[in-house]
């Protein structure tokens, strides 16, 4: 298996990117191709690592201040846009990268392409909770949706649950303001309809709607939503993760007494501290591109970027994007089929 990584993307680029490159070809067995700036990337390796990659130049680096609707076309040399070019052309299984996200979600998109039938790809990451996790699909890269965007969201939601996260029939729910069948817009109760059909015909395991309160609770497996509110959510629940995180450090700081509590629940705040770790997820899949591409953390270093290609390993072999077009004819409107 080829991992096409994009080796100038992220806050830490090149140097942490190639540590975790190099720790995943060593740990996975896999091989990596390197995009970027040549002799950047070599100063990051000693002469007999440079041998084991294979390194593609690109002489530009697309940034955070750069258009993200127009970064890849204007810059056709740039780490990013090479390195979606090589697995467009078949160069490679999959692309990772720590870059600008809506520039690599809109290359995607133009290079790469949707999967035949698919009218929008999406964000879909993993939240820490419960015994597999919670996927949110969307979470940012369609802030306005259809009721058929939502559709298809759900089925290529299931589809990840199934393959990725060991879910055997993962429990579907769309976020909504409350769990009765008649909450919601127009967007909600349209989609409500079409889910509530797609799992009376056995094609998904609908479970209804799903409040904020719920997604943490384990009321689904996958919880479809809209871009806007999906990033809300999942912005907001960083920010309570944050908070809690330091409070209970302050909790256990403030005296000798705290302090013993603390040292007794050494290992299990480990453990939950680990459970919450940008680190130990990696990256975001863009599900709905016809090829495998993840976003990994911006602010990836070596541990995270080595989770991110990971992860891309495993969504290769898991044939998701396979299931998704084998299953494309239930995922559009009857009206247009």
């Amino acid at each position: 298996m080829r991992i096409i990584v994009d080796a100038m993307g992220g806050d830490n680029a090149p140097g942490e990117i190639v540590k975790g490159a190099l720790r995943a070809r060593k740990e996975l067995g896999v091989d990596v191709v390197l995009v970027g700036r040549k002799e950047e990337i070599e100063r990051c390796l000693n002469p007999d690592e440079i041998c084991q990659f294979e390194i593609v130049d690109a002489r530009e680096v697309v940034t955070m201040e750069d258009d993200p609707s127009t970064a890849t076309r204007r810059k056709k040399d740039s780490s990013m846009t090479v390195a979606l070019n090589l697995l467009r052309d078949g160069k490679g299984d999959a692309v990772v990268s720590a870059g600008s996200t809506g520039a690599l979600l809109t290359g995607a998109t133009l290079i790469v392409k949707r999967i035949k039938g698919i009218r929008r790809a999406a964000m879909a990451p993993v939240l820490p909770a419960g015994e597999h996790g919670i996927m949110l699909i969307d979470c940012g890269a369609n802030v306005e949706c259809t009721p058929e965007y939502l559709l298809q969201f759900a089925y290529m939601g299931s589809f990840y649950a199934k393959k990725m996260m060991g879910c055997e029939s993962p429990r579907v729910g769309l976020l909504n303001v409350g769990t009765e069948d008649t909450k919601g817009g127009e967007l909600q109760h349209q989609a409500f309809a079409l889910l509530k059909q797609a799992g009376e015909e056995g094609r998904i395991n609908f479970v209804g709607n799903v409040e904020g309160t719920g997604v943490f609770m384990g009321a689904a497996d996958v919880v479809v939503t809209d871009g806007f509110t999906g990033n809300v959510l999942l912005k907001g629940t960083e920010g309570a993760i944050n908070f809690m995180m330091n409070a209970l450090k302050g909790v256990f700081y403030k005296s000798t007494k705290n302090k013993l509590a603390a040292a007794v629940l050494k290992n299990d705040l480990k453990a939950m501290k680990k459970s919450m770790d940008v680190n130990e997820v990696g990256g975001t899949a863009f599900v709905g591109i016809s090829k495998p591409v993840i976003k990994a953390h911006g602010s990836s270093k070596e541990a995270a970027f080595f989770s991110a290609i990971r992860q891309a390993v495993a969504f290769v072999n898991a044939g998701v994007v396979e299931d998704i077009k084998n299953n494309i004819e239930y995922m559009k409107l009857k009206a247009e089929n």
